[in-house]
């Protein structure tokens, strides 16, 4: 059976940085032996970012996306079904992820607390339609 961190792509050696994140979510990835920092500096080929809130993903993940390596992945957790107060959804992650120029692809369940939505660059000459958010121009990104 696969671990989370196998499920998500986490190779190992990969440089890593984690925003927020829980322990227990932590330890239920299964992290592959990695490269992890303790400050946001240089480019990551794996970001993770735990958020509650809206506006905590809509402030946070414009300041990870600037140091995110142009193959990697930046992955948002949120609290499923409502837990924790959160006042996110899969639509409202996909949304902001769109509005700071990122497209998602894999979403999965880390633990019975927290989802996690994959969020990539997106490749030149795609087309991505969502129908819970337009991707905004490039212009203002990366």
């Amino acid at each position: 059976m696969k671990t989370v961190a196998q499920k998500m792509g986490i190779k190992e050696g990969s440089k890593a940085y984690f925003k927020n994140a829980p322990s227990n979510a932590v330890s239920a990835i299964s992290l592959p032996k990695i490269d992890l920092a303790e400050t946001l500096t240089g480019e990551f080929d794996y970001i993770h970012l735990f958020v509650k809130q809206q506006s905590e993903q809509a402030n946070l993940f414009p300041k990870l996306k600037e140091h995110l390596a142009i193959n990697g992945m930046l992955w948002v957790s949120w609290p499923k079904g409502a837990q924790l107060g959160t006042d996110l959804t899969l639509p409202k992650v996909i949304s902001i992820g769109y509005k700071f120029g990122l497209v998602e692809s894999t979403c999965l369940s880390i633990n019975p607390i927290w989802s996690a939505l994959k969020f990539t660059h997106p490749k030149k000459g795609e087309v991505y339609n969502n129908s819970h958010a337009k991707l905004q121009s490039r212009t203002t990104n990366r």
